[in-house]
């Protein structure tokens, strides 16, 4: 009778993903490790640790797109080794782009240039392209003062209560941010402000199409006419560039007869996220100019780079063609009529919200969701009383994974605190619904006090 060993073998990483050497303790988090891994344990190492991010789809904060079609991440996925920057090796995706930027400003009724194409790139989201409309304004207000003979060194930018990338261009190029502060009962920037601010240093005035903290549309054409009436007082003619972050791609198919864009003859340029609102994957943005003159030639790069001459107006040279492509697919697959029906659904959805939240009692809307993004703002109508502020509010949201944020106005409402809800895509009404069923059981919680432990229920298996 043969003789068998009976010793356990070793533990195989091949025969359990637990039980590698790499599972068996901390995941080296300072200096790389010796030896390699297989890729199977450290693909499921590392979404564990991932399953400590929020929730994408309960993330009621954000702005970017957390859904996807299944052809999106497809197409993603053909694009991880495409350079976009480098239009000579990859043409069809330089071409993509370029329908990309026509059909914006087709969306944005720009005027027609003499070959037809539209003055406008992509870029890794609206931060990176208000970065770039706003280089072309310091510099078309400093080639002006040049050929003037006068000085160039105190340019401005008038705006109201903008998103932080104005803050960054202002401090990393050298421009002085005029932040008209919020008057009582307003939201945003309101064009009588403008007089005290603007003067002929300023580069330009900016108007948000979409409000950061409130979701609401800043008044455009009433700034520009106010613009208007001061350059014919004064001769300042001033250009306005409008931050459609998340506007962009909602006032085009809601609120059609609105004019925000290059409708306006002073919009000199736009800026818009293609990862809000135009429901591409994040890392695109878009920036659009008027007409050529408003983009200065000086801004624009001709490179000799990996074997090509390429003109280039971006603040990086390597990023992926996936989010263009993508992007191009939501307009191909939309269309108009599709993009206006998804934002129907989210701003009904959102206006279904705002008359839940009005009906819960302690609460003041300051947005509804009507007229705006499809969004909800409130504060507390009298946060004396009630023994609790919207910070509570929003932790006990968190134990059940919904990410409400609560933040201060802008100076001078700072005193104000506030609550938002965005709808975006991906976000239906029975979603909406049980966080509204859960904001109503947390302000019972909140209303009752915290139960004595003795009143605790315990955990029964």
């Amino acid at each position: 009778m043969a003789l068998h060993n009976a010793q356990e073998p070793a533990a195989d990483p091949a025969v359990d993903i637990f039980a590698s050497p790499l599972s068996e303790r901390p995941l080296p988090k300072r200096s790389m490790p010796e030896l390699p891994s297989p890729p199977p344990v450290v693909f499921q190492l590392l979404r564990n640790e991932l399953l400590l991010d929020g929730n994408a789809a309960q993330n009621l904060a954000t702005f970017c797109t957390t859904w996807a079609d299944d052809e999106v991440r497809r197409l993603m996925d053909l694009c991880l080794d495409k350079n976009i920057v480098d239009k000579d090796e990859y043409p069809q995706t330089a071409e993509i782009e370029s329908r990309c930027v026509n059909i914006l400003a087709d969306l944005w009724h720009a005027p027609s240039e003499g070959d037809g194409n539209a003055v406008g790139c992509s870029t890794t989201g609206s931060s990176e392209a208000a970065m770039l409309c706003g280089l072309a304004l310091k510099w078309r207000w400093r080639d002006r003062r040049q050929a003037a003979g006068l000085s160039t060194d105190r340019p401005n930018l008038v705006c109201g209560p903008v998103q932080v990338c104005w803050e960054k261009f202002a401090r990393y190029f050298d421009v002085e941010l005029r932040q008209v502060p919020v008057e009582a009962g307003a939201t945003g920037l309101q064009p009588h402000q403008l007089r005290d601010h603007v003067d002929e240093n300023t580069i330009g005035v900016v108007a948000i199409l979409g409000v950061t903290y409130t979701c609401t549309y800043e008044p455009v054409a009433e700034i520009a006419a106010e613009l208007d009436r001061m350059q014919a007082e004064s001769g300042l003619d001033v250009p306005l560039h409008i931050d459609a972050a998340s506007g962009g791609f909602i006032a085009p198919f809601l609120h059609t007869d609105l004019e925000w864009d290059f409708r306006i003859p002073r919009v000199a340029s736009i800026n818009a996220s293609g990862h809000k609102y135009g429901m591409a994957p994040l890392g695109v943005g878009w920036a659009l100019w008027r007409d050529q003159a408003a983009l200065p030639d000086g801004l624009v790069f001709h490179v000799d780079y990996l074997g090509g001459d390429m003109p280039t107006l971006a603040l990086n040279f390597s990023r992926p063609g996936g989010q263009v492509v993508t992007q191009y697919f939501m307009f191909l697959r939309l269309g108009r009529e599709g993009y206006r029906l998804v934002y129907q659904a989210c701003a009904d959805t959102a206006q279904y919200l705002g008359r839940q939240v009005a009906d819960m009692g302690p609460f003041t809307l300051l947005y509804d969701g009507v007229g705006a993004l499809p969004a909800v703002s409130w504060t507390l109508t009298d946060p004396d009383s009630v023994g609790w502020t919207l910070y509570d509010l929003s932790d006990q949201l968190r134990m059940r994974g919904w990410q409400v944020p609560s933040y201060p106005l802008p100076p001078d409402r700072q005193e104000t605190v506030i609550q938002r809800v965005l709808v975006r895509h991906g976000i239906d009404r029975d979603e909406i619904e049980l966080l509204a069923e859960d904001m109503r059981r947390a302000i019972k919680h909140l209303n009752e006090g915290r139960p004595r432990d003795a009143s605790r229920v315990g955990f029964h298996h």
